[in-house]
């Protein structure tokens, strides 16, 4: 199939027209791991939080919740199945669908945080399948195959992303040699425009959207390159390839995993890629043509647990040194390090909530430019398998999953 017979200027245009969207995604705004609930707990009780519901059933999987308005949307591997469920506002079931098969090859299960956008929601399955649902009902609007249609090739633990939605586009990274990453029209699935990038297999990675004056560029890894794409035609605009395995040895599973989502913030371009170059700070030139590397710390091992940056730090983990540490964002060193391990993190009214792949949760602060301080902890005890997934926060409530169950507590202390 030429699938390049899909290219089309006008539609192009069309489609990448931009207007008012309500979009819910992986990792909330921006992707940055940020939620903006206020007066929430500066310490936890002995026992940590109150546990206000527990969502039982949800197949395995490490995909985070997405939660628009009061809806809860969640993915999960059921008997191979891949299925999306739909959650109201009192951990009520209000709808399951299936979109094929789902990834049980290794580390069974679901991958995929749903990208909601108005009423439509969007998954992407272990395997490769796209699917569009409308969010109120479950109906599936369409599906696509990524290996089958897109030529697509499976990295060594299957595709990872979160969908990312632009305008009347949804983008997605099959990695095929010429259709590495593809833009499809996200009301009927129709294949938009193909960028070939570097011609390599997906790197785990969910993209980001910089938003430039005169352009928006699609920002995400793919096995060995972080690429800068211009979303109104798929053009490639610049790589950044990662130099810790040579091109011999370059193969599944030896230095292609690059799970974190990359930041954009006053014309700088940070990501942490610890299967990679490290930490990398990036200055985005020409109107977004160019990059050109500021500095780079290669002793930060994150392979997927993200970063956020707050007044000039950037908080993120090692693997290889099991800390949690900060980082001064204009030269790249370490400036606090606090060893509880390695794990995932986000922020939340000035505090960082941490959730080990021991499967322990810490509440942390930062005692001025000096010291973290740990001010909660519990560990999660229900759940199956691997502790991978990113916690959420909304309206209040902390969401951590652990493989088939995901619990929510009360981070406010109020009494409910």
């Amino acid at each position: 199939m030429n699938i390049l017979r899909y290219f089309s200027p006008l539609l192009l245009l069309l489609a990448t027209f931009s207007y008012s969207q309500t979009v819910s995604q992986w990792r909330g705004d921006q992707r940055r791991g940020i939620y903006p609930d206020t007066g929430l707990l500066q310490i936890w009780p002995a026992k940590g939080p109150r546990i206000l519901r527990t969502y039982q059933d949800i197949g395995n999987g490490y995909g985070s919740p997405t939660i628009a308005g009061e809806f809860l949307y969640i993915t999960g591997e059921i008997q191979d199945t891949a299925c999306l469920f739909a959650f109201g506002p009192e951990g009520d079931l209000l709808w399951k669908s299936d979109f094929g098969k789902e990834w049980v090859i290794n580390y069974e299960g679901s991958r995929c945080a749903p990208t909601v956008v108005d009423d439509l929601v969007y998954v992407i399955s272990g395997l490769g399948a796209i699917a569009c649902f409308d969010a109120k009902t479950g109906t599936r609007k369409w599906l696509r195959s990524m290996p089958r249609e897109m030529q697509g090739v499976s990295p060594l633990f299957g595709f990872a992303e979160a969908p990312i939605v632009y305008g009347n586009l949804v983008f997605a990274t099959p990695g095929g040699k010429d259709t590495n990453v593809v833009a499809l029209d996200r009301f009927t699935g129709e294949i938009k425009w193909v960028c070939a990038g570097n011609g390599e297999a997906p790197g785990y990675n969910s993209p980001i959207l910089i938003r430039l004056p005169e352009r928006t560029i699609l920002a995400l890894f793919s096995a060995y390159s972080f690429l800068g794409i211009d979303t109104r035609n798929g053009e490639l605009l610049w790589s950044d390839e990662q130099v810790n395995i040579p091109i011999p040895e370059q193969k599944p599973g030896n230095g292609d995993t690059h799970s974190n989502s990359a930041w954009f913030e006053d014309g700088s371009i940070y990501y942490i890629a610890g299967d990679g170059n490290g930490a990398v700070k990036l200055a985005l030139l020409d109107n977004g043509k160019k990059i050109r590397q500021v500095w780079r710390n290669k002793t930060i091992d994150n392979y997927m647990g993200g970063f956020v940056i707050r007044a000039n730090l950037i908080y993120t983990c090692t693997t290889s040194g099991k800390s949690l540490v900060a980082l001064d964002a204009g030269t790249g060193e370490i400036t606090n390090t606090l060893k509880i391990g390695t794990g995932s993190l986000i922020w939340a009214d000035e505090m960082i909530y941490y959730y080990t792949q021991e499967g322990k949760v810490y509440l942390v602060g930062q005692v001025g430019q000096v010291l973290l301080e740990v001010r909660g902890l519990f560990t999660i005890i229900e759940g199956s398998k691997e502790h991978f997934s990113h916690p959420v926060i909304h309206g209040g409530v902390l969401y951590v999953r652990h493989g088939n169950v995901m619990m929510a507590y009360d981070i406010t202390g109020e009494t409910k």
